[in-house]
């Protein structure tokens, strides 16, 4: 959400940092025009209860001195003044929450540094580790291995729930868990960051304090009796501190948690249908950040090295590209997405983004912080990110380990995991 003030005195700022988005169009003068009317009302509203308080105690001194005349005419203005209060007051509140419905749509002002583009094609990569493995035989995607088809069962999954979605079992589900324990083990242990269990249903007001709602309510599920299935744990882990005013030294807070994720891919209509890449349900490690102004942009890169840490202990070659601001989402500033190589389809796929979304979070859940130098609190900056999405890591693993004979050596970090096992071997077995 933006600052209403900071739009009054720069329109043209706002306008020139909103339209950096493409097929975004400048709305300050109609935010203005709604805020004008509004603060107007409200104006009207605080002179009508002033003309109102005077005649009320007027009331008393003319019944005091007999003047039954003037007695009548000050009641009947009280009357007409309390009826007119209360209406201004209605007209005011109605423009002020269409004011608020109007700020809420709007997406984040891209930082100055965030490169713009229409699509992915205009990213910028940044980074790159790892040099993709060439294999001596034609590679298979995930699904198509030998030794993982017994353990990845779609048809079954179908019968149960329909299309996208996935019953693993056997090896391939230890393996798919051992990844989100070794996950979570080194952002706890090694990267400093809290683990946290959260519920994965939530009320519309913490989907609303993230920017799930109001625009991308179709995007997620939502149960009958009102609660919404998280798409991500970052709609609890930053709504934790949802209403909150906080000590500057309280800062920063930095959550992770494992949980399970819910997604309708409404806008997805026949991408990514084969296999698991794209699914309704998964398992995601995901990392936020609570933190000072000063810092968010210094966490931005902390949290980015965190996820791409995790890659490198797997030994998955990897690719960072910044979003331009035509592929960068709806809250955030600047995102940083990193890419995992899939000998399988023969390119780098999507599996953690970072963003800063600055205050525009925190204004939405009025999350706070008092400064240590003193003054009025300050609204926080809020940081998310993958680390990592866990099928996908699953995917890159069994693709990135894949052997001529069908079985997939698997990364010597989750060898611990496994009961010390190294190998998925052709029967479905670890060996």
């Amino acid at each position: 959400m933006h600052d209403i003030r900071a739009i009054r005195e720069n329109p043209a700022a706002f306008d020139a940092a909103l339209t950096r988005r493409p097929g975004v169009s400048p709305v300050s003068s109609d935010i203005l025009a709604l805020d004008e009317a509004r603060r107007s009302k409200i104006a009207a509203a605080e002179r009508a209860q002033a003309d109102q308080n005077k005649a009320s105690k007027e009331v008393g001194a003319a019944k005091a001195s007999g003047d039954d005349a003037e007695f009548e005419r000050l009641r009947a203005l009280v009357g007409e003044k309390k009826a007119e209060v209360a209406e201004m007051q209605t007209e005011a509140k109605a423009l002020d929450t269409q004011l608020s419905e109007m700020l809420m749509g709007i997406p984040n002002l891209p930082y100055d540094d965030t490169p713009e583009g229409a699509d992915e094609a205009d990213n910028v990569e940044i980074h790159r580790w790892g040099t993709p493995r060439t294999l001596d035989f034609a590679p298979k995607e995930h699904y198509e291995i030998p030794s993982v088809i017994s353990g990845m069962d779609f048809e079954t999954a179908a019968k149960l729930s329909g299309a996208r979605f996935v019953v693993l079992s056997g090896a391939v589900a230890r393996i798919h868990r051992a990844l989100a324990q070794f996950m979570i083990n080194t952002h706890i242990d090694q990267n400093g960051l809290t683990e946290t269990w959260t519920p994965v249903l939530v009320r519309d007001e913490m989907m609303l304090g993230t920017g799930q709602l109001p625009k991308f309510g179709e995007d997620s599920y939502r149960t009958t009796n009102g609660w919404w299935l998280v798409p991500t744990a970052e709609v609890t882990l930053t709504n934790i501190v949802n209403g909150m005013t906080v000590d500057a030294d309280y800062l920063p807070r930095r959550y992770v948690a494992h949980t399970q994720c819910f997604r309708s891919e409404a806008g997805s209509a026949g991408r990514d249908t084969a296999g698991m890449l794209r699914q309704h349900q998964f398992e995601k490690v995901e990392m936020v950040s609570v933190t000072h102004p000063d810092h968010s942009r210094d966490e931005l890169d902390r949290m980015t090295g965190c996820a791409q840490g995790i890659l490198e202990a797997l030994g998955l070659a990897y690719r960072t590209v910044v979003l331009c601001t035509g592929d960068m989402g709806f809250g955030a500033r600047r995102t940083h997405d990193i890419e995992v190589w899939l000998p399988g389809q023969n390119t780098y796929r999507e599996i953690s983004s970072v963003s800063v979304c600055g205050d525009f979070q925190a204004r939405r859940m009025n999350a706070r912080f008092k400064p240590a130098e003193g003054g009025k609190p300050q609204f926080l900056h809020t940081l998310n990110g993958s680390g990592l999405a866990v099928g996908r890591c699953l995917i890159a693993v069994l693709e990135n380990g894949q052997q001529a004979d069908g079985s997939v050596v698997l990364p010597e970090v989750i060898h611990p995991y496994l009961g010390g096992k190294s190998t998925l071997m052709v029967d479905g077995t670890l060996g």
